[in-house]
């Protein structure tokens, strides 16, 4: 082999792996993190409410301690002109959340309803976990569904 390409692949070698502890760190400072969300909108049907059904998996090191969700019309004007804070989660109801592993969480939360308090069109669903540490990460588009 070549000088040219030994130094090459050594160089290949150091460059992915900083790449692969440079994620592993990125990865750690996050000390949230929601994955598989799901929503599942049923429309009413004959003497029947409508339904949302939302899953997530939560993952913290430091323990979950709530999540929070909220559903909201994509055509809200106060949440697409100023964006959704934590504020604006405080008083929704909560997801029951079942551990499933060590650090992680699988989160569901069900809402029932008639027709007549959802509007056709996109919605979203806002989530808010809180881990046992205190540390929060919101995100207002956690999920997205179809009403209509």
């Amino acid at each position: 082999m070549s000088r040219r390409i030994v130094l090459s692949s050594a160089a290949a070698v150091l460059v992915l792996g900083g790449a692969g502890a440079f994620a592993l760190a990125q990865d750690e400072d996050r000390p949230i993190s929601l994955a598989n969300s799901t929503a599942r909108y049923t429309s009413p049907g004959h003497n029947q409410d409508g339904s949302l059904t939302f899953t997530t998996d939560v993952t913290t090191s430091e323990g979950l301690k709530d999540l929070k969700v909220l559903a909201w019309p994509a055509d809200n004007a106060t949440f697409a002109k100023n964006g959704l804070t934590e504020r604006d989660m405080a008083e929704v109801e909560s997801a029951t959340c079942e551990s499933t592993g060590k650090d992680t969480a699988r989160c569901t939360y069900r809402i029932t309803g008639p027709a007549a308090e959802v509007e056709n069109g996109t919605w979203y669903v806002a989530t808010l976990a809180t881990a046992k540490n205190g540390d929060t990460v919101l995100d207002p588009k956690t999920s997205t569904f179809t009403v209509g």
